[in-house]
């Protein structure tokens, strides 16, 4: 367990590291404000389609997509490359939401 790093580069390249699967579901999607944004199945499981739009959906009502002017953490510092992660549950399984502007990833942990 000694071996196992418990905390993230800020400085490493998340798409370097967590790079699209081929098999990557996109789910397009339009803002309040009229922009493009999407949500990409990228854990390799198809999962449903239904529950994928409904996040979605979920997204953006609740405006989650774009820069926001204030750090999640209530800093006063802002960083245009921060993205916000939580979990999702699809079905039975909790995955990794990731959010970065104007794409949500639903990742495997």
């Amino acid at each position: 367990m000694s071996d196992i790093n418990q905390f993230v580069d800020p400085n490493a390249d998340f798409d370097e590291n967590n790079p699209l699967r081929e098999d990557a579901v996109h789910y397009p999607g339009t803002t309040r404000r009229g922009k493009a944004c999407e949500l990409v199945d990228n854990t390799g499981q198809q999962l449903d389609a239904t529950e994928c739009q409904d996040i979605l959906n979920g997204l953006v009502e609740n405006e989650v997509f774009g820069f926001r002017t204030l750090s999640a953490s209530g800093g006063e510092t802002i960083s245009l490359e921060r993205r916000e992660s939580t979990h999702v549950q699809v079905g039975d399984d909790l995955y990794r939401l990731i959010v970065f502007r104007y794409q949500a990833r639903i990742e495997n942990f």
